[in-house]
């Protein structure tokens, strides 16, 4: 797999040419999940994907299947990616992206730990939201909000 990543890196043009044939199929919109979930340090959890040639680093996540909710999309992703058990909390954000692409963000938290990775994955690591690596626009967003509801639940004491 990471030969394949290391491919993609360097002719990242073919994601986009299949990004666009698999479009062909698909409904109007077509709709994926992230979820935020933060170590009892505060960092986050990032996965490195092997088809994201352009930001690796991420938020793990999926697409959500016909007829299935993002909310139960979000906890089966963590699952199948991380065989990660979570408790799917508040939705942060939802965006459209790419004109036609539905994205939502919950925050979400572990409720073990993190396992075997599927294999869209290479590896896994919890960062400190000040010194992340290169993200999508929205993963970043999605963190960045997310660490503002913690902030405010730690002054507060409510989320």
């Amino acid at each position: 797999m990471r030969r394949i990543q290391q491919v993609l890196q360097k002719a990242p043009w073919i994601i986009t040419s299949a990004r666009l044939i698999w479009r062909l199929g698909q409904a109007k919109f077509t709709a994926g999940v992230v979820g935020v979930v933060f170590n009892a340090q505060g960092q986050v959890l990032l996965v490195e994907h092997v088809f994201h040639p352009y930001a690796p680093w991420g938020l793990p996540g999926g697409w959500v299947d016909r007829r299935e909710s993002p909310f139960e999309t979000v906890s089966r992703e963590l699952q199948e990616e991380l065989q990660l058990i979570v408790k799917v909390g508040e939705l942060l954000l939802a965006e459209v992206d790419f004109g036609d692409h539905l994205d939502f963000d919950y925050l979400c938290e572990a409720k073990g730990e993190v396992g075997r990775l599927s294999s869209e994955l290479l590896d896994y690591g919890w960062y400190d939201v000040d010194a992340l690596p290169k993200l999508q626009r929205f993963h970043y967003r999605a963190i960045q909000r997310a660490k503002e509801l913690k902030a405010k639940e730690q002054v507060t004491g409510v989320l």
